[in-house]
């Protein structure tokens, strides 16, 4: 097990080394497009394994952390979407796109980066699944207010998204983890590598297939976007901790803040509005996996240092 251990220590090099041999041969990876959501299933699956109804049990009578990790997603994602899209002096098209990336909900990303970081994953799932169900109201209506833009999110299809790509899988692996827990500690390394392995995959695919925009958008959307996910992952970490959060309570909320669902902001963009309000999400889609994976291994080589439990802060 010291192998897969040493190897997933690498998880930051794997993925850049990926993303950039996909952006030079994009024909290696463009063709795998349909496939995401079955990595996507693997590696919730896998998750799932590692997890037990005791942990979302706990996650239930502790609720601050998740009210806290929401509230912080709609107020942090799309103030920070705007003031950077007019510090920039983006086009209204561009920041349109900026803002629908800061308005939707967290994505299913922040919860494979939570596992691989050492957080706490059923609070970021439980987290995902609330801002799901909030940015029904809160992305139509946070467009409209700092933008004057109306929008109507598919409500059904992103619950049934969610549905299929997060709970069942999910909940498929809690119940084996009933059944088969004590094996399945013993290799839970090798499960951290599938789920590295499918997410590195995933990373080289998004590349492969926004090659194309990401060689011509200019550096000024890209340093947008960058700023925009960085002031989420700051600002998720450090107001978690300003409000007494464990360190994996903290990096858990932070996922769940800088890591968006840009894949939605890409297809209401594309559907209500100009092809260029999709270029923000688009980028979006490639360095918040980039960035996450990044930070997932930084912190997971750091571990915590101060992994108590506290009164607010669910185990796990």
């Amino acid at each position: 097990m010291r192998y897969f251990e040493r190897f997933n220590r690498l998880f930051p090099v794997w993925a850049v080394l990926l993303a950039g041999v996909a952006a030079v041969v994009p024909g290696w990876f463009s063709g795998l497009a349909g496939q995401i959501q079955l990595l996507l299933t693997v590696i919730m699956f896998s998750m799932g394994l590692t997890l037990s109804g005791r942990d979302f049990a706990r996650v239930v009578k502790s609720p601050a952390p998740i009210a806290v990790g929401v509230a912080l997603q709609f107020l942090i994602m799309p103030l920070a979407a705007l003031l950077i899209s007019l510090a920039l002096s983006l086009s209204p098209e561009l920041t349109l796109g900026m803002v629908l990336v800061g308005a939707t909900a967290g994505g299913t990303s922040s919860n494979v980066m939570t596992w691989l970081a050492g957080g706490r994953v059923a609070l970021s799932v439980s987290m995902t699944l609330t801002s799901t169900l909030i940015s029904v109201v809160a992305t139509p209506l946070l467009t409209w207010l700092l933008l004057g833009q109306s929008v109507d999110v598919p409500t059904w299809g992103m619950l049934m998204s969610i549905a299929q790509l997060v709970v069942v899988p999910v909940a498929a692996g809690v119940v084996v983890h009933h059944f088969l827990g004590e094996r399945i500690q013993q290799v839970e390394p090798v499960l951290a590598t599938l789920a590295m392995l499918a997410i590195v995959l995933i990373i080289a695919i998004v590349v492969a297939l926004n090659v194309d925009q990401l060689l011509t958008l200019g550096p000024i959307v890209a340093l947008a976007v960058v700023l925009h996910n960085g002031v989420g992952l700051a600002g998720g970490y450090w107001m978690a901790r300003a409000a007494h959060f464990d360190q994996r309570t903290a990096r858990t909320i932070a996922f769940e803040v800088g890591l968006q669902n840009s894949g939605l902001a890409v297809s209401l963009a594309g559907q209500f509005f100009t092809p260029g309000a999709a270029l923000p999400g688009a980028i979006f889609s490639v360095w918040h996996n980039v960035s996450g994976s990044l930070l997932a291994g930084w912190w997971k080589r750091r571990g915590v240092a101060d992994d108590t439990a506290i009164p607010s802060s669910p185990a796990k």
